[in-house]
Order: structure tokens, then sequence, then C-alpha cells
């Protein structure tokens, strides 16, 4: 009877489907802008177009031997500092408050110089923000670069990882749901795909007059096109 029970159910489902269609295009699950935020000259490029890459390669470095030099010396700097305030630690109890308060700002001031140091050398060498793949690169050995007018120097997408920009008719709003079946072609391919609705887009084209969904997929070149059927149940 329960067998009985679960297949009426699964028919009437199946009775009560509705079938939306849909176009998309592929974009990549995680694309990026690089761009140093320092100013100097490129001292090399690590990476090329179609270089597969790892979050926190180095990707390429402006001249940096000043910063090097200077973080150097702030390094020398907190040695001593710290040595200092040791010293005036040991025997704190027996000296003036106020002479200890000032080679403990001394030393406090140090440190924080060389966190300063550090991050102004950290922004001369791009990294990698996330696994991917280079496809544009607009950077060669000996280029200006300049903070105060940012330019992107390298784009950076998922190298398989992609997701399906859906647009569908504004009337079905109520209708998909997340987790809706999408099965689907792509421009150039008769081989029919399936996917899952992952997230829906909470406001409407208002020219187009469509809703926007994504899908997860992977391994398509972003920028092809294709069209589908979202498979929902009409909740009516």
């Amino acid at each position: 009877m329960r067998k009985i029970f679960i297949l009426l159910s699964l028919l009437l489902a199946t009775l009560h489907a509705k079938e939306i269609y849909a176009t998309f295009t592929v974009h990549a699950d995680k694309s990026a802008n690089l761009a140093f935020s320092s100013s100097g000259i490129v001292d090399s490029v690590k990476v090329d177009i179609g270089s597969i890459v790892k979050k926190g390669d180095i990707l390429a470095k402006l001249q940096n031997d000043d910063y090097k030099a200077s973080l150097h010396i702030t390094k020398t700097a907190l040695k001593y500092a710290k040595k200092d305030y040791m010293r005036r630690q040991k025997v704190k109890s027996i000296i003036d408050q106020g002479e200890f308060d000032k080679f403990a700002s001394k030393y406090a001031n140090a440190k924080a110089q060389l966190s300063y140091k550090q991050a102004l050398l950290d922004k001369t060498i791009l990294k990698a923000p996330f696994d991917g793949i280079i496809y544009d690169k607009a950077i060669e050995v000996g280029d200006a670069v300049s903070g105060a007018m940012i330019r992107t120097v390298f784009k950076i997408q998922s190298q398989s990882d992609r997701k399906l920009l859906l647009e569908f008719d504004q009337k079905y709003w109520a209708d998909v749901k997340v987790g809706d079946k999408f099965s689907y072609k792509v421009d150039g391919s008769d081989k029919t795909y399936a996917g899952v609705i992952s997230k829906i887009y909470p406001t409407i084209d208002r020219k187009k007059r469509k809703i926007k969904a994504e899908v997860k997929a992977k391994d398509f070149i972003v920028g092809l096109f294709g069209d589908g059927t979202i498979i929902t149940i009409d909740k009516k």
C-alpha cells in the first residue's frame, strides 16, 4: 500500500510539473580584475595569458629595493628598542614610571613601524587572490604603474568552475525556486546537461522584464550561450 501511495504522489507531482523556458550565458564562478595599489616600475612578470595559478602565487613585482632597505632598518631599530625595553622591564620597580613609559612607547612605535614598512613592501608584490587561470594581461617588465591611477594589469577567473546566468519571463516569479532542476544545451552541442537552480536574483530587469537565476556548471568556455527548461512544481 505504501509503495502505491508513493507512486501516486510521484505521478501527481509529474502531472503538476511546469516547464519554463530560459536562456543563459556562461560566466566564471569567480573572476577579478587585479591591479597594484602602489606606484613604481615593473621589475618582473611571472605569468602570462593561460597561466594556471594557485591562491597566493606571485604574479608580478615592482622594483622594491628601497622598500626592502627601509624594512631592514626598521627591523634593526625594533631589535634594539626591544632590548632597551626588556632591560627597563627588569628594573621597573626601582625606576621612574615616566622613564619606563618612554622606552615602552619607543618599543611599541618600532613594532608599528615594522608592520607599516612590511605593508608597503607587500604592496609591490601582486599575488593571485584565488586558484584560477589568467585570461588577460596588460603589463610588461619596465612599465610604470601608479597607485594614484589604478589600472587593471591582470584578469583572473576560476579555471573550471562556472555558473550559468539564466534569464526567464517575470511571470514565473512565484514558480521558480532554488533547487529546481534545469535541463539545457549549450550552443554548438547536441548534448543535454542537467543542473540545479542555486540562486535567484531578487530583482527584475525592467527593460527585458526578465528574472535572473544561476546554475553551477563545469568546464564550459566563458561567454558561451545556451537555452533550456526549468522543471518546477506548480504550487497552486
